[in-house]
């Protein structure tokens, strides 16, 4: 099985990107990438070194097995060598993955009209979707030519949570300014705003803890069809866990 990943050349978050490369690739399967540039990407650095996160450091960055699957990452060769966006053709590809990031140099990548086109052919075929936090924003920019609407409209979905997003943001804001907020809207507002129903927008049990592989109870994700979405880096086991079901079912 082939599965894109696409992001940002600058700022993505390293755990929505890593461990569901690392996890779905020693499952056997080939993971692709594509950036806004077509260039080789590179993580958030903040959420790899946590400098000027101060006594939040610990809880803030990326875990140290995040950490480690990033740096084994960069030596990916498909990930060195990624496609721009145009070069795009959902029907090679079994899937599609859109991690997050919370850097403001992740706009360009989450207001590409044409990996937003790309997203949209992948619903059309049927191919499964995974989108995780900010990733989500870039599902629900992407228009359906046939409604006029989101392409999300009618389907239920989660993301980052609003009282995530601004929680992180007031505790840094006096050493980070506005790190934390990618946009003044939030995204769990720019979400709802473009399904049918704001009760369509599952916010899902407290994300207090990280899941694990030991503690998979702590994560969530939520499934609509071939669409599965999650909130944060905390939910990432489950969701890699959950797509990889899903891409086996599609080929079932």
């Amino acid at each position: 099985m082939k599965v894109l990943i696409a992001t940002s050349t600058k700022g993505f978050d390293p755990t929505e990107v890593a461990i569901p490369w690392k996890i779905l690739g020693q499952s056997g399967v080939e993971i692709h990438f594509a950036t806004d540039t077509g260039k080789s990407a590179t993580p958030d650095p903040i959420m790899l070194s946590g400098e000027g996160l101060g006594v939040l450091k610990k809880s803030l960055i990326a875990r140290k097995d995040a950490r480690a699957a990033c740096t084994e990452l960069a030596l990916d060769k498909r990930f060195r060598k990624p496609m721009s966006y145009a070069r795009i053709d959902p029907a090679e590809y079994d899937g599609l993955i859109l991690p997050g990031g919370h850097s403001k140099e992740v706009r360009p990548y989450l207001e590409s009209r044409t990996l937003q086109a790309a997203i949209v052919a992948f619903f059309k075929l049927q191919k499964p979707v995974g989108a995780i936090c900010h990733g989500v924003v870039a599902a629900a920019r992407a228009m359906d030519p046939d409604t006029g609407k989101s392409i999300l409209h009618g389907r239920k979905t989660t993301a980052l949570l609003r009282r995530q997003e601004l929680l992180a943001y007031r505790l840094t804001k006096r050493r980070m300014g506005d790190y934390y907020l990618t946009y003044p809207t939030t995204v769990e507002d720019e979400v709802t705003a473009a399904l049918a129903s704001p009760s369509d927008f599952i916010k899902g049990s407290l994300p207090l803890m990280r899941d694990s592989p030991g503690h998979m109870a702590r994560g969530f994700t939520l499934l609509d069809g071939h669409y599965l979405s999650a909130r944060w880096p905390g939910d990432i086991y489950n969701f890699t866990v959950e797509f990889h079901k899903l891409l086996e079912a599609a080929k079932a």
